[in-house]
């Protein structure tokens, strides 16, 4: 596939075509010209007046309708879709001993990997092409408190006290690195803080289905015998004045495996999400929904109760949980209520947007501090080199979409993205046409093994150049666009 890259679309000066009358240069002048910018109320009615013709389709995720480029945020799909928003909170994932605190620790690294959304406005990125890749990598200090040394502080009433008058501690303000949970050691009884080692994470994901719309993701952090995976699928439906959005039937959640405690693994689902604000012209999140947290190997699991609205329309953003033993075999607890008491390790409150806590026992009315949202913002990415990525990689698959959208070449754009969404429809006509089904290069299977993609020989050999920060790889030899 040729490069998609914004030089690959623009007139040559010297070019050696036949020269074009007056009103066609002026034609050309026009498409390449900054356009006005609409404000977000204006694309808001746009995209409202689009999304009115799919009232009453079951799942508007599945039909891949095409956006014009001015609703668009100039961002790939892959690289906006991840849930390392925190990457830090994830490799504390085992550092206890105790299973219970294990437990926690997800937790932890839940409550940050949507941070995006708690410190941006909601947008719609490209939608991925089918063989389209994404890979970085993060390098994060590792010195989130251990879970003990929160515990520990609690019991001295100084934790409670500054919970109470809703202080941040000097290592919990506002000018925080972006890049570290908030620390508590300014409270005396706590240990120090781990040295802040440096720990790298990669990341590889491939859209692999594009009917349904699917995308496998790998994680790996080799040196704290971490890995993470799932596949991505939505489905949504407009109701009218707002969408609401769920996990497809390939999107089980995250499987969480850590290697140094005897593969134990942990799978997050997803709860539903509705996408509001249409109306009044701003939009915003509101999840109201449940969703769970089980570890088979510990026979532990967690319930959150995510409450979307309060009784006079007001969004509370709060979330109720339980963390409890359960029997595996006989997992039939799926309501905070359903636990009995005697199985209660801990509860969990808060608003996902600002503070969590959680309380130990069934009945403790002492907050413990989990993560305050508040000082935190999103990690940065380390990309491959630009010289270095593939024509079917995601930033350099859409760089002259992205170009026209930052230089307000919307209709520059929209062609653009026409283009290269006819491409991918001329492919899967090929295959089609020659009975050839599609495979991914990174993983095993398009939508299998279950809710659980592995990788290919490729796909590890990719995961392990992110590692050793080798950033080739070969050319895709068949290309989904």
């Amino acid at each position: 596939m040729a490069s998609t890259s914004s030089g690959s679309f623009e007139d040559s000066p010297a070019s050696t075509a036949p020269s074009s009358t007056s009103s066609e240069t002026e034609a050309a002048a026009g498409a390449n010209a900054a356009e006005k910018s609409p404000d977000d109320t204006s694309k808001l009615r746009m995209f409202l007046g689009i999304l009115r013709k799919f009232i009453g389709v079951a799942d508007i995720a599945s039909v891949r309708f095409s956006l014009p480029a001015q609703l668009l945020e100039p961002t790939p799909n892959l690289e906006y879709w991840n849930y390392l928003d925190q990457p830090n909170t994830f490799v504390a994932i085992g550092d206890s001993n105790d299973e219970f605190e294990r437990m926690l620790e997800v937790l932890r690294f839940w409550f940050t990997k949507d941070l995006k959304y708690v410190k941006g406005k909601p947008c719609k990125p490209y939608n991925s092409t089918l063989g389209e890749f994404f890979r970085c990598n993060w390098e994060v200090e590792d010195n989130a408190p251990a879970i003990a040394a929160i515990k520990a502080a609690s019991t001295t009433g100084s934790a409670a006290s500054s919970i109470k008058s809703g202080k941040h501690t000097p290592n919990g303000s506002r000018h925080a690195s972006s890049s570290s949970i908030p620390k508590i050691s300014s409270l005396d009884v706590v240990p120090a803080p781990k040295l802040g080692n440096k720990v790298k994470v990669s990341y590889l994901t491939e859209q692999t289905s594009h009917h349904p719309p699917v995308s496998a993701f790998f994680v790996d952090c080799p040196e704290k015998g971490l890995t993470a995976r799932g596949f991505d699928q939505l489905s949504a439906k407009f109701t009218g004045t707002s969408i609401k959005v769920t996990p497809g039937e390939h999107n089980l959640g995250i499987f969480i495996t850590l290697a140094k405690r005897d593969n134990e693994t942990y799978q997050l689902t997803h709860p539903a999400a509705h996408l509001g604000g249409l109306l009044r012209g701003s939009l915003s999140v509101t999840v109201g929904d449940q969703c769970y947290i089980t570890c088979e190997k510990t026979k532990i699991k967690t319930i959150l109760h995510y409450m979307e609205e309060g009784w006079l329309g007001k969004t509370q953003n709060k979330v109720e949980g339980v963390v409890f033993r359960y029997d595996p075999e006989k997992d039939d607890k799926v309501r905070i209520r359903d636990v009995p008491e005697k199985d209660v390790l801990a509860r969990i409150s808060g608003n996902w947007r600002e503070k969590m806590f959680f309380s130990l026992g069934p009945k403790s009315d002492q907050l413990i501090p989990l993560i305050d949202l508040a000082p935190l913002s999103v990690a940065p990415k380390i990309l491959p080199p630009t010289e270095q990525q593939l024509p079917n990689e995601s930033l350099r698959f859409w760089s002259g979409v992205t170009e026209a959208i930052t230089a307000r070449q919307f209709s520059r754009a929209t062609t653009l993205k026409q283009e290269l969404e006819e491409r991918q429809r001329a492919k899967a006509k090929e295959r089609e046409d020659s009975g050839v089904e599609w495979q991914p290069r990174f993983f095993v299977g398009a939508v299998t093994p279950l809710g659980r993609p592995e990788l290919s020989e490729e796909g590890k050999e990719a995961l392990k150049g992110l590692q050793e920060d080798r950033w080739e790889l070969k050319e895709s030899e068949v290309l989904g666009a």
